[in-house]
């Protein structure tokens, strides 16, 4: 063999071995950053888990309204990218105790037992005001002694947590996703798809509740959200006694 052709092999050798430790290289990284995004949420390979909506009034039929469904889509592709499975549940159908699978709860706990349920159990210092007449306290949200009113199509609010609490490590938490109107769900999921990987390097498998504003959804639709607050250990406490709001924010 001469020298040419020597290093010729060589070469390709060299070659290969680079392609092949690159691969290699490249699959630990996506397996890691799977391993934590399964963990995040609770979904290791071939697990099942929850969608729990609303039953839109009129029929026995589950009929999800638009936004909705467009939240359950973006949950559906957070679910299938971590190689678990879905069941699409109605609120008053959803009787598992919490923990056995990692559920996602979307709507307002008005029209949505299961959500009423998990904010009554394990967000006793949010408060909703359910009152059907038209007002400007209509659908607003007190956390702590705060007050955040509801501009429709303007300046719209929505809570994403993650709850667990306090169970062990097994056990599997529930997504919360409860916004003043659909589309801010639709925005909540949203923002969880996008920022996963930050709230888990930040929040853990620790549970965390965020306040997030939805702005001027007339003409943005669900993609303009700000992040108001971190408001967990406010909404974990006691809820407060009533009293006159001391703040009212509105959009600027």
């Amino acid at each position: 063999m001469t020298e040419d052709v020597r290093n010729i092999v060589l070469g390709l050798i060299a070659a290969g071995l680079g392609a092949v430790l690159g691969w290699l290289a490249r699959t630990y990284l996506w397996r890691r950053k799977l391993r934590r995004k399964q963990a995040f949420f609770g979904l290791p390979d071939n697990s099942e888990s929850l969608l729990v909506v609303n039953r839109e009034a009129g029929g026995p039929e589950l009929t999800v309204v638009r936004h909705d469904v467009f939240a359950l889509l973006e949950l559906a592709a957070l679910i299938k990218d971590c190689g678990a499975h879905a069941q699409l549940v109605a609120h008053d159908a959803a009787q598992q105790s919490f923990g056995e699978r990692t559920e996602f709860c979307v709507g307002s706990p008005t029209a949505n037992r299961r959500m009423a349920a998990h904010m009554h159990s394990l967000l006793p210092g949010v408060r909703i005001n359910t009152d059907s007449e038209p007002g400007p306290d209509r659908g607003a949200f007190q956390i702590g002694s705060e007050r955040y009113r509801m501009e429709g199509g303007i300046s719209e609010y929505v809570i994403l947590a993650r709850l667990t609490a306090g169970q062990d490590q097994e056990a599997r938490p529930v997504f919360v996703f409860c916004g003043q109107r659909a589309i801010t769900n639709q925005a909540a999921t949203r923002y969880l798809a996008r920022h996963h990987e930050r709230l888990a390097r930040k929040h853990g498998a620790n549970t965390f509740v965020l306040l997030l504003k939805v702005v001027n959804s007339q003409a943005y639709g669900p993609d303009v959200v700000e992040l108001v607050g971190d408001v967990t250990r406010a909404a974990q406490a006691p809820a407060p006694a009533i009293t006159p709001p001391r703040t009212s924010h509105r959009a600027k």
